[in-house]
């Protein structure tokens, strides 16, 4: 049985009163938290479960070199897309390609770099995605899988790039790709380098990729953060946010969990020259330096990409 203390309160005429709290209400207060971080661990276990596991064995060389052609043509068509400054990414040997995140959880500037890299540089040369897990399980989208999408790990990251594979990351994850429709000209990693580190610790060069049009393929109102918080997202499903916006076929779309179908806004993109850390800023470089240097260099050529706009959507 716990100990009973005593502790002091105001009474209603402002004197202090003592007051016993009861052994049962301090146990209850006690267990409380245990119970809950139980039931949120078990939550989390059965949504877990059942998200398939996605690797980098995934990646289906086959099924890219036969969906490919009708793909992008597709997304030449529906989102006129245009990939600038592909030759600026090196030829051979791993690379991080660090891009800025639109269009909710379908991303379609994603899908249209990827096309473009696989068209660029042959299928047969290894390229992988990382994605939020509960984005990989949505329906419709286990193809991605098969373009070398995989689940966004330290792991992942790592055996990727010792590979010898470029590997495309997204530093803003969720906190940018559901940034409200007037920040869409915005570049937004919300102060996150982890990307850096993995750059310097695997000795591989940096390459901006920056997009715009694809914030303008749904109306996003809202990040909902408190809402997500509220809910406990964070802590069952890493999900910082619950977006509020209105798309088609939903209209209101709370949380963007099956997806929409997207507007078809012009997406651009443009692939900067590599920054090779160590080269430019020393043996021991800066963290905080090498960040506000990419982020500024991808915040001005978004600026540039954004001025060549004329109206939203139309592009």
């Amino acid at each position: 049985m716990a100990e009973t203390t005593r502790a002091d309160t105001l009474s209603t005429n402002g004197h202090r009163r003592e007051t016993i709290p009861s052994p049962a209400s301090t146990e209850a207060g006690e267990a409380r938290p245990g119970l809950i971080e139980r039931a949120l661990r078990a939550a989390t276990d059965q949504v877990t479960r059942r998200i398939p596991a996605a690797d980098l064995d995934e990646r289906d060389p086959d099924y890219i070199r036969e969906s490919l052609p009708r793909l992008w043509l597709l997304a030449s068509i529906y989102f006129r897309a245009e990939v600038r400054g592909l030759g600026n990414i090196p030829e051979t040997g791993p690379v991080l390609l660090v891009g800025n995140h639109s269009g909710g959880n379908l991303t379609p500037d994603t899908g249209v770099f990827t096309l473009a890299f696989s068209a660029y540089f042959g299928i047969e040369r290894r390229f992988y995605q990382l994605a939020h897990n509960l984005v990989l399980s949505m329906p419709g989208l286990g193809m991605l899988r098969k373009y070398g999408t995989v689940a966004a790990s330290p792991e992942n990251a790592e055996t990727a790039l010792s590979s010898g594979a470029a590997l495309l990351v997204y530093p803003g994850g969720d906190y940018e790709v559901h940034r409200p429709i007037w920040e869409r000209h915005k570049v937004d990693f919300n102060r996150r380098k982890g990307f850096i580190r993995l750059a310097l610790e695997q000795g591989v060069p940096i390459v901006p990729v920056v997009a715009v049009g694809g914030q303008e393929t749904a109306l996003f109102l809202s990040r909902g953060e408190r809402l997500a918080q509220t809910l406990l997202l964070d802590r069952l499903f890493r999900l910082k946010v619950l977006p509020i916006s209105i798309a088609p076929p939903w209209g209101l779309n709370v949380g963007d969990m099956l997806g929409h179908f997207p507007l078809p806004a012009k997406i651009t993109m443009e692939v900067l020259p590599p920054i090779h850390l160590t080269q430019e800023f020393g043996a021991d470089p800066d963290v905080d330096e090498i960040y506000d240097h990419v982020v500024r260099l991808m915040q001005d050529t978004l600026d540039a990409l954004a001025a060549e706009r004329r109206l939203p959507i139309v592009g």
